[in-house]
């Protein structure tokens, strides 16, 4: 597997990952697909155009897996904004790998949110924390800002060090 920043020549890739992404998540958010198909993608233009966001692209023999945006990078911790892998590449350590390199790219503070309606985010995200922070990870329930009428986000923090100087 590999797994490399991507760039602006990336975009249609990103961009129909982006939608398998959130065509999963659907399933537990209850989001409908707009008239023409495509979901909120603000998400994609931050990625590619904001500062302290970093997205990236994870492929296996060359063809697209996975994708993730990590945001924060100019602020005091990093935050996995975003990650997604396909289904046929699920259950086969390759996210494991994927998230953990992705850590390990940004040493310092991490906080990771996931909705607890998604079945196989938590146990995975409290997977990966054990295995970068050992058990020095907490785990707290947030507000979605300005959602009231949302469930809150399950956000995991941790530190894996301040090998770069600091953010």
């Amino acid at each position: 597997m590999q797994i490399r920043t991507a760039v602006p020549a990336d975009r249609g890739v990103v961009d129909r990952l982006w939608l398998m992404f959130r065509h999963d998540l659907s399933e537990f958010s209850g989001t409908l697909p707009f008239p023409d198909g495509s979901f909120r993608s603000e998400r994609v233009d931050s990625a590619f155009g904001e500062p302290g966001w970093a997205p990236y692209l994870l492929l296996l023999d060359d063809r697209p897996i996975g994708l993730s945006f990590i945001r924060g990078l100019d602020g005091p911790s990093a935050i996995m904004n975003t990650f997604f892998i396909t289904r046929a590449t699920r259950r086969r350590g390759l996210g494991l790998t994927a998230a953990r390199t992705l850590i390990s790219h940004h040493p310092g503070p991490w906080q990771i949110p996931f909705q607890d309606t998604n079945p196989t985010a938590a146990p995975f995200w409290r997977r990966v924390a054990t295995e970068v922070a050992g058990e020095a990870w907490t785990e707290e329930h947030r507000a979605v800002p300005g959602r009231p009428d949302l469930t809150p986000d399950t956000w995991i923090s941790f530190d894996t060090g301040s090998g770069t100087g600091g953010r």
